[in-house]
Parts: C-alpha cells; structure tokens; sequence
C-alpha cells in the first residue's frame, strides 16, 4: 500500500554522516520551488532538465554551508556551444538560476543533446561567499564527463582533493517537475589529522560508501513517494551507525525587489541616472532570474 507524499519530501536537503566510514553527504529533492524558477522563463525541455539538475546541484553543494549568511553559485559558461551561460545560486535555503542559450541551434541538436552539444569547451566555476569574514573561494574546472554531476564531481577531485560522488535525477508529470540529488564525501583529512588521502593508494572506507552510493539511481531521487530518509537508510541500512543532520527548507529566493533595485541606483549620480533613463526619465531594470521588469523612475 503507498501512501501520498507529504509536503516534507519535497523542497528541502537533509544532511548525515557515517562515522565508521569517515563519510559525510547530503540528500535534496525540489518541486514547487524547481516549478517557480522554471515558469519564469519558457525553457524547452532539454534546457528545463538542464537548469532542473543545476539547480539541484547547487542546493547539495550550498547546504553544506556553514556559514548561514553565505552564498554558493555555480556557474557554467559554454565556448561554441549551444548554452552561453547558467548561473544558480543557494543562499540560506534560497534557489534562484537562469540559462542563456541559442534557440535555433538548440532545436538542430535534437531532443537530447549532450553536455559538449550544450557547452562545447566550456567550464564550471563554483564560487563560496562566507557572509561572516568576508572571504570569497572559487574554484574552476572544464566542463569533462557526460553531465553535470560529472563535472562536479571532476571539481572536487582537482579543487578540493576530496573523493566525491554525486548523482542527481529528473523528472517531469505533466507541468509538473521533481528533481533529487545525493551527494557524498570522504571526510576531509584535517578534520582529524589523519593523512591526506590523496596521497594514498587506495583507501577502503571509501570505496565502500561510493560503491552502495553509486546505486542509487535518478528514477528514486526524483521520486517524491519516497522521502529523503528513506533514500538514506535504502543505501546505509547495513552500516553500524548513520546519523541525520536537521532539514533545511529550499525556497526559491530571487532578490530583485523594487527597494532593492531602488537602492542600488541611488548609488550612481544623477548624470549616471539620467544616461541609463528612457526618454520618459525612466530607468527599467530586468531581472535575468525572474524575468520580470522593474521601472525606477529618476529623481526630476
């Protein structure tokens, strides 16, 4: 007998960690948050999975924040490819992405393009912003494999040194969209003194987690009758000890307000002002994330 999913397992990333492994990761499905981005624009499917994945990408790496107040932002950036530009960006539960793209050699490219038809020789930038000291760390990687997930993975591996698997899935009812990701880590080796590990030759605890991790596939992360704990136990069941980290609730958090906009044109003189103004002396600011339009009329 199945039951209807609660409201719990959709828009929100739990976190846990396998102590005997030396592990850590993070489970995340999107829906009404994935359909609000999604309706801002009227993307075409293979660049709606596109963004759907990014976004889910963003929310499993930007919750591992521990900074509240920080922000994380992917960006990928194509050369002689059909997408120009993606950015999403997590801050404090807060999603919000946009894809700039080539219509008409989308459409040449058939129903499922891959990652070097979308980007060409492209690359991921991923960009942590710490709220508390200020800090900015980016990290960038060509954009290698046959997806996203991949690419990410390639980032960890040659920015952070850290053994990584992520997987991450999509899928659409309708008008309707469900996306899920997993994302899991070896624990990084300062945290305990132990020895780098990428200077060792194989290390067993490891492989074990990304073996059972690697099980997991894309019709079950994005399967909202399943919850994320679930998913978790699906995979750990036969470790001695798994342990929850507290839910975080994604929404989608676009930040273009009319004051916020408002505020932001203060900060250029009236001859600046007057020079970005129609000739109705108004200033009209668009959003790429929410594609709405704002009119800020300038000071007479």
């Amino acid at each position: 007998m199945t039951t209807e999913p609660t409201i719990t397992d959709l828009d929100r990333t739990i976190g846990f960690t396998i102590p005997a492994r030396h592990a850590r990761g993070r489970m995340v499905r999107l829906g009404p948050v994935l359909d609000q981005v999604l309706a801002a624009h009227a993307y075409p499917p293979p660049i709606e999975k596109l963004l759907a994945e990014a976004l889910t990408l963003a929310a499993l790496i930007g919750s591992t924040l521990k900074d509240a107040g920080g922000q994380l932002t992917l960006q990928t950036q194509g050369e002689a490819g059909i997408v120009s530009l993606l950015v999403c960006d997590y801050r404090g539960g807060q999603l919000r992405g946009y894809v700039q793209f080539d219509a008409e050699r989308l459409a040449e490219a058939g129903a499922d393009p891959s990652l070097f038809a979308l980007f060409g020789q492209g690359y991921l930038a991923i960009t942590f912003d710490q709220a508390k000291t200020g800090e900015r760390y980016q990290g960038i990687v060509p954009l290698d494999g046959d997806s996203l997930a991949e690419a990410a993975q390639g980032y960890f591996f040659q920015s952070e040194q850290i053994p990584t698997l992520i997987r991450l899935g999509m899928r659409k009812q309708g008008e309707r969209c469900v996306a899920g990701g997993l994302f899991v880590q070896h624990l990084p080796e300062g945290e305990d003194g132990r020895e780098r590990l990428h200077t060792r030759l194989d290390h067993p605890e490891w492989e074990n987690v990304a073996a059972l991790a690697a099980t997991m596939g894309a019709d079950e992360l994005a399967d909202p009758a399943l919850t994320l704990e679930e998913l978790v136990w699906r995979l750990f069941n036969e470790e001695e000890e798994v342990r929850l980290l507290a839910g975080i609730p994604l929404v989608k958090g676009c930040r273009c307000d009319a004051d916020y906009i408002a505020s932001v044109l203060a900060k250029f003189t009236p001859e600046q002002q007057a020079e970005m103004a129609d000739d109705d002396g108004v200033i009209r600011v668009d959003c790429a994330f929410c594609a709405q339009s704002f009119p800020v009329p300038i000071a007479a």
